[in-house]
């Protein structure tokens, strides 16, 4: 399987131009080749692939000779994000959803570049990682790499600080077995809470630092455009969303790891998270709780544990009676389910908790 492990680079003033430099002609390559298909389709009516785009790379060198100060393999990495994009657009026109047109990148719109093959450009020796045009960068390494490395990309924040993520291929790492079973019903008031009648209080990061966003966001908007006030007001924002965005990360990696260590078999709602904040009422608290990153981390981490996860669909979880089965309709500020049929009194996500891993055993049952 697949890791990803992700280290803070310390780059001296002159690599940090040569990498900024580097994104900009990655960055104008992408928009060239988005045009070349652009254009080609409105003038002949033809699809261009990979293999077409990418073969053009040496007489593009000629043309554009800066082009020169990115690795060669970096460039051809570029034509493959062209590739996917376009292959995901037609595969969501394909299914009828929302297709959402390939866009070009402005300024500081494109934030990372890649060497897609180990050896090739890039070579991590101890905590220094020697790379092409760039030369010896020194690593923050905070954990040892595992497994065998395979990619390689660089990428910078919004607030410019440099990051390396390697993408290393590892073997299974599975913890002693477990016997315990848990359902898990996520939610508002408290982030989840779990069929053995364990909460997990909701942390709000949003929340608790949204008034100094706001303040911040307000010096923003005063700013003159184009003024270095508005550049640094800018990154006092960057800064902002960056401190929430590592917190929620962090406490999600810390509840999901206590989890997964626990429990044997794992059972979570199946939410489609992008429908839900349609509610314009919910859609913020609902994406400060970040219900997907939590389910990504079970995710993958029950699969290098050896657990077992199952995803259960959520219609009728907090209605249907945890004790037998009597389904009723309840507003969401009942907190409290009461069965008027065998009389059960319980709190309305440990019901919901309940019926979600009832639901997950069924399936592996009959699976």
């Amino acid at each position: 399987m697949l890791k990803s492990f992700k280290y803070r680079l310390k780059l001296t003033r002159k690599q940090s131009t040569q990498a900024q430099a580097i994104l900009n002609e990655c960055r104008w390559l992408y928009n060239h080749l988005l045009e070349q298909r652009k254009t080609t389709w409105e003038e002949r009516q033809e699809s261009l692939n990979y293999y077409s785009q990418a073969n053009t790379l040496p007489e593009l060198k000629v043309e554009r000779p800066s082009l020169l100060l990115v690795h060669s393999q970096v460039l051809q990495n570029v034509a493959v994000r062209i590739d996917l994009a376009f292959k995901a657009f037609f595969r969501r026109f394909k299914n009828g959803e929302e297709s959402g047109y390939p866009r070009f990148r402005g300024y500081d719109r494109y934030d990372s570049f890649t060497f897609p093959q180990a050896g090739f450009g890039w070579k991590l020796e101890g905590n220094v990682l020697k790379l092409s045009k760039l030369g010896k960068v020194r690593v923050v390494l905070h954990r040892p790499l595992e497994g065998t490395p395979k990619t390689c990309m660089i990428k910078k924040t919004a607030t410019g600080k440099w990051f390396v993520c390697f993408s290393c291929e590892v073997k299974a790492a599975p913890l002693p077995a477990s016997l315990e079973a848990v359902g898990i019903d996520v939610g508002l008031l408290s982030f989840a809470t779990l069929s053995t009648s364990e909460t997990i209080p909701a942390p709000k990061f949003f929340r608790r630092d949204e008034k100094d966003l706001g303040r911040k966001q307000r010096k923003l908007s005063k700013a003159e455009k184009g003024t270095p006030t508005r550049k640094w007001a800018r990154k006092t924002v960057a800064r902002v969303h960056e401190r929430i965005r590592n917190r929620r990360s962090n406490f999600a990696h810390q509840k999901s790891r206590k989890i997964i260590n626990r429990f044997g078999v794992i059972c979570i709602e199946d939410l489609e998270v992008n429908r839900m904040v349609h509610n314009h009422c919910l859609a913020k608290a609902i994406s400060d709780a970040a219900w997907s990153q939590f389910a990504q981390l079970v995710s993958y981490k029950a699969a290098d544990a050896g657990r077992r996860l199952v995803r259960v669909s959520p219609a009728y979880t907090s209605q249907d009676c945890s004790g037998c089965g009597h389904r009723q309709k309840m507003s969401l500020s009942n907190r409290i389910y009461t069965c008027p049929c065998c009389g059960l009194k319980i709190d309305r996500d440990h019901n919901a908790a309940l019926n979600i891993l009832r639901l997950g055993l069924q399936t592996l049952a009959n699976a």
